[in-house]
């Protein structure tokens, strides 16, 4: 609970309200909506943008996507997935037709073996490591694969620690084998798959002897993992974003996709593709069109059909031009293209890669909203601050990592004079002009569900009596599926397709300035800006510093011990941290975890984009490191 804030806004005594006026809802609101409305007016429809908010719930995710495309009048609307899944999510709408999970990670407990690639679930997912650690227990082969050690690793019978970067050329080493080897699944390919011999083809260029020195990984081991996984009788995948939150994190996914369908190891308990999601509701939020180039339940904003079907729900003209993703807003603000914002949810000041190019970004705007549980390092860039409910202040629907949707139920009322997002959400839309009468977060349900085949037979009074149900289901009484495609895909003809990935550099490769690789990602304690585990003494103080993980080797050559003070540099930036030594990092790697706004771990990582996810290089970036007060800063171009 946030106690004592005033107008329900959580304020950092450390940092005092020294340029905001506290106000009452009416001017804020009021405030809030004119400057929109005169961006719009000065300079068009697409001269606005809005970020939404994974942590919200279904209808708010709704609510805000239609504001932004009816009130705003443009598709400029986007969320967090954009900075984890994007690639994944991408691969697997071009792969499979659908871009959830094909199996729960419960399915874990059906499967004979398991590859866990690119995620730390034992920090990072907690919950489903529980099942892949139990598989392991009961004699499943468990198969990790990750440049940093972890957690997992001492479950595991298979360890790659391959080289960063080198996802490509290690996985199509592996379909190699099972091709080499006639490993895959003939009878499936023939059945439910599409363009498998020019998969064949692009793969002969991919041996394991070759691509060993490539990916790190011993030619033999590649061999006994593909054997491994294609024999098995029932198998998985799970992935985090290791795998997606790289330039070629599109073509690391179509990899996994690949290998999978080629054995068979989709529709049927205990196999299937999973990529671990974040955030509680980033399925959810995706599903209902938080993403610029889909309405709910991805249908493409260019497709004729589709916006003729939204335009009739919604009653105006809709924009048929994708919107851009999160980086792309970022970098047309400096363009002057993009005038002012609605940010709900979402801490861009921190989360954003080139983070400096990030807040320049947000100074530069004529006028920009925020709504937010916290004071937020985004929120000191606003012209209105918004204070926001947190998940048990309110009603609603969200869609978790195994495509459970779930009804959540007030338990507080929310402090102070806070609201409820979907309220404000409205609030906004009457004063763009919008006919908004939604009375309850059931009355936008009740609109999602009549737009969304996705929820078919999932309605709000079953919600209430049964609390969560997995989508698809085939009838009122139906549990939903928790695994799907046994018979056929979402495609136009219902087969799933091969789609071939090259070698794909990162898109800044180590050298003599910048010998290092620079990767970032979540700690067990904190959860991604901190805006909300910074904030629990608890955490903070098992976690109180931002620290910088190094291997053994590389502390002893730069002269350097743990607890030491530590300058990161990057050709965007430079942070101090304190030395860490971690033995599951391997010799020059360094890790950063990017919660701790005293050093800012994006303000280093690349804002180069996977030319289809859209999705920031976050895992992968050239550094130099120098004992603190040693360094000198990078010049940004």
């Amino acid at each position: 609970r946030r106690e004592g804030a005033p107008k329900g806004m959580n304020v950092d005594p450390a940092r005092p309200l020294t340029h905001f006026r506290e106000t009452g809802w009416e001017e804020a609101l009021d405030r809030a909506a004119t400057g929109l409305r005169t961006a719009k007016e000065a300079h068009g429809s697409r001269a606005l943008a809005g970020f939404g908010s994974a942590k919200g719930s279904n209808e708010e995710a709704y609510l805000f996507q239609k504001l932004v495309r009816t009130g705003f009048g443009s598709n400029n609307v986007d969320h967090c997935t954009r900075l984890c899944h994007a690639s994944s999510v991408a691969a697997l709408l071009e792969g499979i037709g659908s871009g959830a999970v094909t199996a729960t990670f419960n399915e874990a407990r059906n499967a004979d073996a398991l590859i866990v690639i690119g995620a730390n679930p034992t920090e990072n997912h907690p919950v489903a490591a529980t099942y892949f650690k139990q598989a392991a227990k009961r004699g499943a082969a468990l198969i990790v694969m990750d440049p940093r050690g972890q957690a997992l690793k001492r479950h595991a019978t298979h360890m790659l620690q391959f080289r960063p970067g080198r996802d490509v050329a290690m996985l199509n080493a592996i379909m190699h084998t099972i091709v080499a080897e006639e490993l895959y699944d003939r009878q499936y390919v023939a059945a439910h798959t599409a363009d498998f011999e020019a998969l064949k083809d692009h793969l002969a260029a991919f041996p394991p002897e070759r691509m060993a020195p490539l990916c790190g990984i011993d030619a033999e081991m590649l061999k006994e993992v593909a054997r491994v996984y294609a024999r098995a009788g029932r198998a998985m995948i799970f992935w985090g974003m290791g795998i997606s939150q790289h330039i070629h994190g599109t073509d690391n996914a179509r990899c996994l996709i690949a290998l999978a369908l080629m054995c068979g190891h989709v529709g049927r308990p205990g196999t299937g593709l999973h990529p671990l999601r974040g955030q509680n509701n980033v399925q959810g939020a995706s599903d209902a069109g938080l993403i610029p180039m889909m309405y709910p339940d991805y249908r493409r904003v260019a497709e004729p059909d589709a916006q003729a079907r939204f335009e009739a729900a919604w009653g105006t003209e809709l924009d048929p031009e994708p919107g851009l993703t999160v980086v792309e807003i970022v970098d047309a603000i400096h363009k002057g293209d993009v005038r002012a914002m609605y940010i709900m949810g979402e801490n861009p000041a921190m989360s954003d890669p080139d983070a400096t190019h990030a807040r320049e970004a947000l100074a530069k705007l004529d006028h920009l909203v925020v709504q937010d549980l916290f004071l937020t390092e985004t929120a000191m860039f606003a012209d209105v601050v918004l204070p926001a409910s947190a998940w048990p202040e309110k009603d609603g629907t969200v869609t978790n990592t195994n495509r459970q949707v779930q009804r959540g139920r007030k338990a507080f009322e929310p402090p102070g004079e806070a609201r409820e997002d979907w309220r404000i959400i409205q609030d906004i839309a009457r004063r763009m002009g919008l006919d908004w009468n939604y009375a309850h977060p059931r009355d936008v349900y009740a609109e999602m569900a009549g737009l969304m085949p996705s929820l078919d037979h999932i309605g709000w009074e079953r919600l209430e009596a049964e609390s969560a149900v997995t989508y698809p289901s085939d009838g009122p009484d139906h549990p939903g599926h928790p695994v799907v495609f046994a018979d056929r895909f979402p495609t136009g003809d219902g087969r799933a397709r091969f789609v071939p990935a090259d070698i794909l550099p990162p898109a800044e490769e180590p050298d003599a300035e910048f010998p290092m690789v620079l990767t970032t990602g979540r700690q067990l304690e904190h959860w991604h800006t901190g805006a909300m585990t910074r904030r629990a003494s608890m955490l903070d103080a098992i976690e109180p510093e931002a620290t910088a993980s190094l291997a053994p080797a590389d502390l002893r050559a730069l002269g350097l011990a743990p607890g030491d003070r530590v300058r990161v540099e990057t050709r965007r930036g430079a942070i101090e941290l304190t030395a860490r030594m971690d033995g599951a990092v391997p010799a020059g790697l360094v890790f950063a975890p990017f919660a701790y706004v005293e050093a800012a771990a994006n303000e280093l990582t690349n804002p180069q984009l996977d030319p289809w996810g859209k999705i920031p290089e976050f895992k992968f970036c050239a550094a130099r490191i120098v004992p603190a007060g040693e360094g000198i800063a990078a010049e940004r171009p």
